[in-house]
């Protein structure tokens, strides 16, 4: 058998591992479009910061590590259609000769790209690029060329649009290379992923660091005047025009959807490709995973959801279907964490406005803990969201920030254990978890934010949430 895998991602390379690991003589071939198969695109901006050294670190897994599992690799190698009758792939090589592949199986994890949210003046023939100073950032040769940019032009100044969770671990990179960088953010407050009250955290975290952080900052166009760049939009204060030498836009992504559309596919929330839990995209031996295809979320149903764990997941499902196996991806439930200079803010599940959208009756409760025993030197408090169902007492999400060191992420994941378990609110409390005073307390932090959710629900509606 023949496993064709496109993408040297996530997906594309968890494919091509799991369906090496279970059977070793399927004959397996990844296409990659680059030269970089398996590199960290989510660890790029600690290269800026310099906390990498070196770029060849970022690799999961070198050229040599993945061909000795015994996939072929064929890089610089671009997918441009898939023949679903013949069971063929055409692609173009670094040359531009173009060939055909077959395939008895073909797993897509072309990903996705970049997007500029409409904002004039960016790429195009006309429009300014990584040689003006503009720069987008979601692949090795974009970290090269902004890497370039920064060595060769110097920059004093930067201006990033969008402050999520690349825009903010930018901003920290590019503050500690000695920028003043100003932050400009369309929504309400920076982290839109999180309630205001906690985005907050993250904005006083900015600025302590000396970012300028403008909030319902809606950009229109980038431009190049007397020199120097130019953003042009508004904020609340009316018109701006803020310039810079150096302009990062980070404002999501959009699925690659091209190569399956044309064969055929369907196309569902957020314009990604129709996969179901086996990763099937109803073409006949065609699978798809990572940033190109839908989310099968546990509480929201099918979404669009990229995120580098969905995609390692996805593409282990796809691996091992595509070669006869019958595996099912069980399902997102959102879990994200960032850090921003000295804080981590972290969500997972769903925040009120998600919930009322899926149907549910939520209500949310915003406690502070300590992270461990106060009475240890070094406690430090973290602020806890939770959002329950107040019909059924569910827990729906979680929302957290505190202070690096506080354990934010381990903690975001135990909610993240209960959402995928789909456990109440008030069995959090059940939960054996560990404790020493320097570490924890004998109730837990996220033990004690559920608990204070209990007992405002209780006040507000009485007898909704046994107690």
């Amino acid at each position: 058998m023949h496993l064709v895998a496109i993408g040297g991602s996530d997906a594309g390379i968890s494919a091509a591992l799991r369906a090496r690991e279970l059977d070793p003589a399927v004959d397996v071939t990844v296409v990659v479009a680059d030269s970089y198969p398996n590199f960290s695109i989510c660890g790029i901006p600690y290269y800026f910061s310099r906390e990498v050294d070196r770029w060849q670190s970022l690799a999961h897994r070198t050229r040599a590590d993945l061909e000795a599992t015994g996939m072929r690799l064929r890089l610089d190698t671009l997918a441009t259609g898939i023949d679903v009758a013949e069971r063929k792939l055409a692609v173009r090589n670094a040359d531009g000769s173009e060939d055909t592949i077959a395939y008895d199986g073909l797993m897509v994890g072309t990903g996705a790209s970049p997007s500029t949210a409409g904002i004039a003046g960016i790429g195009g023939h006309d429009g300014l690029g990584p040689d003006d100073g503009v720069h987008l950032l979601h692949s090795m040769g974009d970290t090269f060329a902004l890497e370039r940019y920064l060595e060769e032009r110097e920059p004093q100044t930067a201006i990033i649009v969008g402050a999520g969770y690349v825009g903010l671990e930018m901003a920290e990179a590019l503050t500690v290379r000695g920028l003043a960088v100003t932050q400009l953010q369309r929504g309400p407050e920076v982290l839109s992923t999180l309630d205001p009250e906690l985005g907050v955290l993250v904005h006083e975290e900015l600025f302590r660091h000396g970012v300028d952080v403008v909030t319902g900052a809606r950009v229109a166009a980038v431009a190049r005047h007397d020199g120097r760049l130019v953003v042009f939009g508004q904020d609340e204060s009316g018109a701006f025009e803020r310039g810079a030498d150096l302009v990062l836009v980070v404002v999501g992504v959009r699925p690659n959807t091209g190569l399956l559309t044309g064969a055929g596919a369907t196309t569902g929330p957020g314009g990604a490709v129709v996969v179901d839990e086996r990763m099937r995209t109803g073409l006949p031996h065609v699978w798809a995973a990572g940033d190109g295809v839908v989310t099968h979320h546990r509480l929201l149903g099918v979404t669009y959801l990229p995120l580098g764990t969905t995609a390692h997941k996805q593409g282990r499902v796809a691996g091992e279907n595509a070669i006869g196996g019958d595996a099912r991806f069980t399902g997102s439930v959102g879990t994200q964490v960032v850090k921003v200079f000295d804080l981590v803010a972290a969500r997972t599940g769903l925040r009120d406005r998600e919930a009322v959208g899926a149907g549910l009756e939520p209500r949310s409760a915003t406690a502070i803990a300590d992270d461990h025993k106060a009475y240890y030197p070094g406690a430090t408090p973290i602020s806890i969201r939770i959002t329950g169902d107040t019909s059924d007492g569910r827990l729906l999400g979680a929302q957290l920030v505190g202070a690096r060191g506080a354990e934010i992420a381990k903690r975001v994941d135990t909610f993240a254990t209960a959402l995928h378990h789909g456990m109440t609110v008030e069995a959090m409390s059940d939960l054996d978890l560990s404790y020493t005073p320097p570490l924890g307390s004998p109730w837990d932090a996220v033990q004690v934010a559920t608990q204070a959710w209990s007992r405002d629900v209780n006040r507000r509606t009485p007898g909704i949430v046994p107690s």
